[in-house]
């Protein structure tokens, strides 16, 4: 008789954890959600700054890619050094880039280069940005112009 006892026990211990029954917390406001920067490692460093086109926010859907570049004297890329892709928002799109300072070549030309596409075809791009330090910079905001 114990045995059914403690089964029954169980059963209805075991039927009360997996309630449906919301909590009683009690829900005073709705959080905010915020976005959490992953840490930088201390071997890297960052190209951080804000996209925006000549004619406002990207379209929502646009896809962006941006590419740190070495560029050699024919302005031909020669060494991807970063590279990152994001999806516009209909707001200024926040990136940041991450790289390895080790593989900054000290006497070659780096820029940071961007374009964006829509429905796949290039709609803007960003004229290169010359990055002259292998240094954690913020480059503010990027106004990105229309495609030719």
């Amino acid at each position: 008789m114990s045995t059914r006892l403690a089964c029954i026990a169980l059963v209805a211990l075991l039927a009360g954890c997996s309630s449906d029954k919301p909590s009683s917390v009690p829900q005073t406001a709705p959080v905010s959600a915020t976005v959490v920067e992953p840490v930088l490692p201390a071997n890297m460093r960052e190209l951080t700054g804000l996209l925006n086109s000549s004619q406002g926010a990207l379209p929502v859907g646009s896809e962006v890619e941006l590419a740190l570049l070495v560029i050699d004297e024919r302005d031909r890329p020669q060494q991807l050094l970063s590279s990152e892709k994001l999806l516009a928002t209909g707001q200024p799109l926040p990136f940041r880039l991450m790289f390895n300072p080790q593989s900054f070549p000290g006497n070659a030309r780096v820029e940071l280069h961007g374009r964006v596409s829509q429905s796949g075809q290039l709609a803007w791009r960003l004229r290169p940005v010359r990055i002259t330090q292998p240094e954690t910079r913020a480059l503010g905001e990027l106004r990105l112009e229309r495609a030719p």
